[in-house]
């Protein structure tokens, strides 16, 4: 297992007196769901990335504002940690409980406060999935853009915490580019608003700062999103290829020619073939390559889009395009990109999730890289990503069973987010650092950039109570990453000789 992901961030807390904080709980919060029993906290034990699991201490289920605040009221006066979860989707181990600390399930928080289609927005809880927003603006004509594939069961409050975006997100942004503001709980229950309903507003951008902040500023009570109209006209190219290499220097010349899709995706054939086992979408299953462009908006526009960039694959290399003939062959496309997980998931034991982001043009010097460093751990690799803005899903397949392979799966993953950085780009694009790609933060940023991280933490918990080992590693953690790159003669940045 890689030397810094352990048990040491339990093992540096203090130990909690159980019983004592139980009837705490049960005397402030007599009506709080408060699960204890063993086998009632082993479904919590992770999250999306399973590879990791810890026992909560406790689990609470609120269902109203007034008991989180005194929940939070209650950890701070005691010192007890809190890891807050959504839906439990996330794939970086950002709402990995802790074996100290109390586990707070948003789940029940799940209503629609409101939609506004004058406004073009809509107001609800944190744990609304993403696609009920979309379901209950449909009748407006309108939708929810960021469109994780996880969507049908992520909930928007660990959209906000993880920043998600989706195989939309190249036109329309990630969640930061489609709220307004957010309601949150400061650590000892204080109730703040970041943002407003205008598109602005004074000061500094703390909406923005608390998006992507992995749980460890705040926790998310209520959320204002924006709406947009559903384009007129949306449809879908396929473009298939004998190389991944001719794939991704095409996405660069689409980009190139200004044209910008609604979506822009790619599979290389392993990825290809293990979606048509499943969906059945009509991918061919020989190609080493295929891209998926979508082009909305109005009909005269999306007409002359298509033609143009049938034109720019065909001169990129592509064999063979072919537009989707309707609604139904659209929508099919889509289903296989969108449970591409899942189809790996049945030609292996167990796959782990990469997420990392790189200048689209370097999309063929990363995919001969992940190539080379397949063959070099012995493992097979599916790529699925968002081509259009660089965000790579690497899924790395492995059987846990055998000794060995869930280690060599840990440092390929390793590998190739370094490989992103040393190419300009980054080690999480969605998903988020949690606790999977603490290391590599190490390697992206240096100590005075680390330091000013911690300041900021410290600025909303200064004890250092909400989702404590997640997102931001200590200088100790990357001087030990650093010497440890360093006695393998692999030190791939100069930055950490200074830790």
């Amino acid at each position: 297992m890689n030397i810094l992901y352990d048990e040491r961030v339990d093992g540096a807390l203090p130990d909690v007196d159980r019983g004592a904080l139980l009837q705490a709980l049960r005397a402030d919060l007599p009506d709080l769901e408060i699960l204890h029993r063993e086998e009632d906290l082993k479904p919590y034990e992770c999250d999306g990335l399973s590879a990791y699991r810890t026992v909560p201490l406790l689990v609470v289920l609120p269902e109203r504002l007034e008991q989180v605040q005194t929940l939070l009221r209650l950890c701070h006066q005691r010192g007890v940690p809190v890891v807050a979860r959504g839906a439990g989707t996330g794939l970086s181990g950002g709402a990995l409980p802790l074996a100290k600390g109390i586990l707070l399930v948003m789940a029940r928080f799940n209503r629609i406060l409101e939609v506004n289609p004058q406004g073009r927005f809509a107001r609800v809880q944190p744990g609304v999935r993403n696609l009920a927003i979309s379901q209950a603006a449909a009748p407006h004509g309108l939708y929810y853009a960021p469109d994780p594939s996880s969507q049908i069961a992520c909930s928007i409050g660990g959209n906000v915490a993880e920043n998600a975006g989706g195989v939309h997100c190249l036109k329309y942004g990630l969640t930061v580019h489609n709220l307004l503001k957010v309601e949150i709980l400061t650590v000892e229950g204080e109730r703040l608003t970041l943002g407003s309903d205008a598109l602005d507003s004074p000061g500094f951008d703390l909406l923005a700062l608390f998006t992507g902040s992995e749980g460890m500023l705040g926790i998310v009570t209520e959320v204002t999103v924006k709406l947009l109209p559903k384009p007129q006209v949306a449809r879908v190219l396929l473009a298939s290829f004998d190389s991944v290499e001719d794939a991704g220097r095409a996405v660069a010349e689409i980009i190139a020619a200004g044209i910008i899709p609604g979506g822009l995706e790619m599979m290389d054939n392993l990825a290809i073939r293990a979606a048509e086992d499943f969906i059945h979408a009509g991918y061919p299953v020989d190609a080493a390559a295929i891209l998926l462009c979508e082009l909305d908006g109005v009909e005269a526009d999306v007409h002359d889009d298509c033609e143009r960039v049938a034109a720019v694959l065909g001169q990129a290399g592509a064999r063979d395009v072919r537009l989707a003939c309707d609604e139904a062959e659209r929508v099919r496309f889509w289903a296989g990109r969108k449970n591409a997980f899942p189809a790996v998931g049945r030609i292996s034991p167990d796959y782990y999730c990469m997420d990392g982001t790189i200048p689209r043009r370097e999309l063929p010097r990363v995919l001969k890289g992940i190539s080379e460093l397949s063959d070099e751990y012995g493992l097979r690799v599916a790529n699925v990503f968002h081509a259009g803005d660089g965000n790579m899903h690497p899924l790395i397949l492995f059987d846990a069973n055998l000794p060995g392979e869930l280690e060599r799966a840990e440092a390929i993953g390793g590998k190739i987010l370094e490989l992103c950085v040393a190419v300009g780009g980054s080690i999480t694009g969605e998903h988020g650092v949690g606790r999977e790609k603490i290391n590599q933060m190490c390697a992206q940023f240096n100590s005075d950039e680390i330091t000013l991280f911690h300041a900021v933490k410290a600025a909303f918990d200064p004890q250092g109570l909400l989702n404590p080992g997640k997102n931001i590693p200590t200088l100790h953690r990357c001087a030990e990453f650093g010497a440890m790159h360093v006695h393998h003669g692999q030190l791939p940045f100069p930055e950490l000789e200074r830790f």
